[in-house]
């Protein structure tokens, strides 16, 4: 829900200026401040109605709450200032909502807030807003994931160079990146649910004994609080509670770690592309949007931006993540700092994660693949890319230290050289006695070395091509 500008100085604007990566995506109106009181006005009226469905509330009083309890009626503004006054956003909220609801009726304004108390309502709205912020980022995890798959299939065997510590090693596909890419994405989405799914209510009263709740409802039976707990579960579709958390810290532990793997899932993803997107490298080029990555002051440059965007979300969310487990360090039945000190880097988690997602959505979908640049690739190192199979082939022929020692001064005197080491394996009398020069260019092959890389393609992709017959190796 919006708020009219009016109600919030420019000044006072967030806008996203120094976080691009989630400026104008879903998830900032989801975790805004707008969103936060919206979920709070929610939690109130979520309780009196399980309240009154278990007949500690009248009906009439509850609907009376429910009909008044509109955030437009709150000023944002107000109530965030008079926190100061708090230490927390309930205190002046629940004033605030008892004034509007006696405006309309005065006996109902009695039952606002009955029985709770101000971590009740905040963590509840708090795991309301979590949810919908999830449900935003599972949207474009998905996005994700289809468009990986699209490119996993479309490349299973297309070759291009392995790098290990940032040199060619040995051949691999561009399909097996982005199923890597893609295990990564489908692993993120798994948390991201199982997180969903548990998100609990919070009801503890005071001191998380729940004995406001029951003063103020009578003589209703011992299992009153369990009833109350599934009630406002019902009401808010979260999960009940087994016990009060008001100092048991765990879903919010829980939602910064899923936020962490998931920005460093993305962010893996990000230094890959930006790795391929090098001048020099050139295998992969971000979507060209007019305008996008342009250079204040070199006019040739198009910049990966959207890689670097996420990149700088993968950088930030983990060190979030940690404030959010030094939280929960929270002493006796309410803590003193640390529940205060939990609220803006979990909405930083929740801006940075739904940002990076919607980035690497736009980034994957259009994402080009040049392959043709990455066989060109393939050849910079004049064969030495496959040196390990010459190894594998003359291991048996020769022993695998002589194997070993001539692969090696072989490699050298092509590299010193500037020779391909199909030229340096030639002059060596070793390989001429054992293999033929037709067996030798079909060893040197990059494309014919790329082991199981096509199939396990197809077992990611859980494709229902039949997966492709690893080449065999050519015998001496």
């Amino acid at each position: 829900m919006t708020f009219p500008l009016s109600q919030e100085p420019l000044s006072c604007v967030d806008s996203g200026l120094l976080s691009p990566v989630r400026a104008g995506t879903p998830v900032e109106a989801a975790v805004s401040d707008a969103a936060w009181l919206s979920a709070m006005v929610e939690a109130e009226t979520a309780l009196v109605r399980a309240q009154a469905r278990l007949g500690t509330v009248p009906q009439a009083a509850a609907r009376a709450i429910v009909d008044a309890a509109d955030p437009e009626r709150l000023d944002l503004v107000a109530l965030a200032r008079a926190a100061r006054e708090t230490a927390n956003p309930v205190v002046g909220f629940v004033k605030a909502l008892t004034a509007v609801v006696a405006a309309q009726d005065p006996a109902a304004a009695e039952y606002v807030h009955r029985g709770s108390t101000s971590q009740d309502i905040l963590d509840t709205a708090t795991m309301l807003v979590v949810r919908r912020a999830a449900a935003l980022v599972r949207a474009d995890l998905d996005r994700c994931a289809a468009a990986l798959e699209r490119l996993a299939r479309t490349h299973r065997a297309t070759p291009m160079a392995g790098r290990t510590l940032t040199l060619h090693a040995v051949p691999t596909t561009f399909g097996l990146k982005a199923a890597g890419w893609l295990q990564l994405v489908t692993d993120a989405r798994r948390r991201l649910d199982e997180l969903a799914a548990s998100l609990p209510v919070e009801l503890g009263g005071a001191a998380g004994t729940l004995a406001g709740y029951l003063e103020h409802a009578g003589p209703v039976g011992e299992d009153y609080a369990g009833r109350l707990v599934e009630e406002y579960a019902r009401e808010t579709g979260l999960a009940p509670a087994a016990l009060p958390w008001h100092v048991l810290r765990t879903p919010i532990a829980d939602t910064g770690a899923v936020c962490a793997y998931l920005t460093s899932a993305l962010g893996k993803i990000a230094v890959d592309v930006q790795s391929m997107a090098r001048t020099e490298v050139g295998e992969v080029t971000e979507p060209a949007v007019a305008g996008r990555g342009a250079s204040s002051a070199m006019p040739h440059k198009r910049n990966p931006v959207l890689a670097t965007l996420i990149r700088s979300a993968a950088l930030q969310v983990p060190q979030l993540a940690a404030v959010l487990y030094g939280t929960m360090l929270a002493e006796d039945e309410r803590s003193g700092g640390a529940w205060h000190a939990e609220w803006a880097p979990l909405r930083e988690c929740l801006r940075l994660a739904g940002g990076a997602a919607h980035t690497a959505a736009e980034l994957l979908e259009g994402l080009t693949v040049d392959a043709e640049r990455m066989r060109r690739n393939l050849d910079l190192t004049g064969g030495q890319i496959v040196s390990e199979r010459i190894a594998a082939v003359l291991t048996p022929l020769l022993g695998k230290t002589a194997a070993r020692a001539l692969l090696t001064r072989a490699s050298h005197e092509a590299a010193d050289r500037g020779t391909d080491l199909a030229d340096a394996l030639a002059a060596a009398p070793e390989v001429v006695r054992h293999l033929t020069p037709a067996e030798l260019t079909a060893l040197l092959d990059p494309t014919q070395y790329l082991g199981a890389a096509p199939y396990l393609v197809d077992h990611a992709t859980n494709t229902a091509e039949p997966p492709a017959r690893v080449p065999a190796r050519t015998a001496a």
